[in-house]
């Protein structure tokens, strides 16, 4: 028999946890989630500037162990259970000029941040997915994890490499146990934070930022779609990966880079 989805409430009844999601790429995927009927949990360090009554969230810092403890207690305690992981939460803070100018607090904080994190929220939920035999985690990866910019993103490229190969390993464990972990890896995405960078190349530069942008994707090895993705089509591919239109799909990684990456 065929199914049929009602793509408004395909996610009613599900409890869902994005990581960054008050901002950018995870505030949308939120919002998706939240369109598709989920009870959606977001975090940050930070609250969000505009409070929301239909999305909860927990202030936490999930770069140290203390932090991803707070929302896997937080929310198993009052939720009970959690459905939908999201691991969005991901950035790169080190300065330019390559490997020389990298401390070795550089690399642990992210490594922390891209990598670590994930795992130990991974490893916070993920007993409660096998005992009831259903869940599904998304890891918020980059084409950086296989196109570098090793000037500016080196720990960031690299601490994404290690997040594609662990969720792949992780599918094979758990995907027999119910539940399916998947990869979504993005290009270059037009969040506020990437319109300030245009800014900021522009004024530097003397250049508009349309030529600031252009730059961006020149160094990206040009983008043959012409553009960086919205927000909203990172968050409509992930609405899609954890619904149960997707219940065939896991250890995959699913690349949006509006054709960036040159290889196949």
């Amino acid at each position: 028999m065929e199914q049929q989805f009602n793509f408004n409430n395909e996610l009613s009844g599900k409890i869902a946890l994005v990581t960054g999601g008050t901002k950018g790429a995870g505030k949308a995927i939120a919002d998706r989630l939240v369109q598709a009927g989920a009870n959606v949990i977001v975090t940050a360090r930070n609250e969000p500037q505009t409070a929301s009554t239909d999305r909860r969230f927990i202030a936490a810092d999930l770069s140290s162990p203390q932090g991803t403890a707070k929302v896997i207690s937080g929310i198993l305690e009052k939720e009970g259970r959690l459905d939908i992981l999201v691991n969005n939460l991901g950035g790169s803070e080190t300065s330019g000029g390559g490997f020389a100018v990298l401390t070795d607090d550089d690399w642990e904080s992210t490594l922390h941040t891209n990598l670590l994190a994930p795992v130990r929220l991974d490893r916070g939920f993920l007993p409660g997915m096998i005992e009831r035999g259903a869940g599904v985690i998304i890891h918020i990866a980059s084409i950086q994890a296989r196109l570098p910019l090793y000037d500016s993103t080196l720990p960031y490229a690299a601490a994404k490499a290690g997040l594609l190969n662990y969720s792949k390993s992780l599918s094979r464990e758990v995907s027999p146990k119910g539940v399916r972990v998947l990869t979504v890896s993005p290009g270059w995405i037009m969040t506020e934070a990437s319109e300030r960078m245009a800014e900021r190349i522009a004024e530097s530069a003397a250049i508009t930022v349309e030529q600031a942008k252009q730059s961006v994707m020149d160094a990206l090895g040009g983008i043959p779609f012409g553009r960086a993705a919205m927000p909203e089509e990172v968050a409509e591919l992930v609405g899609f990966l954890v619904s149960p239109r997707a219940a065939y799909l896991t250890g995959t990684e699913y690349i949006i880079d509006g054709g960036t990456i040159p290889t196949i």
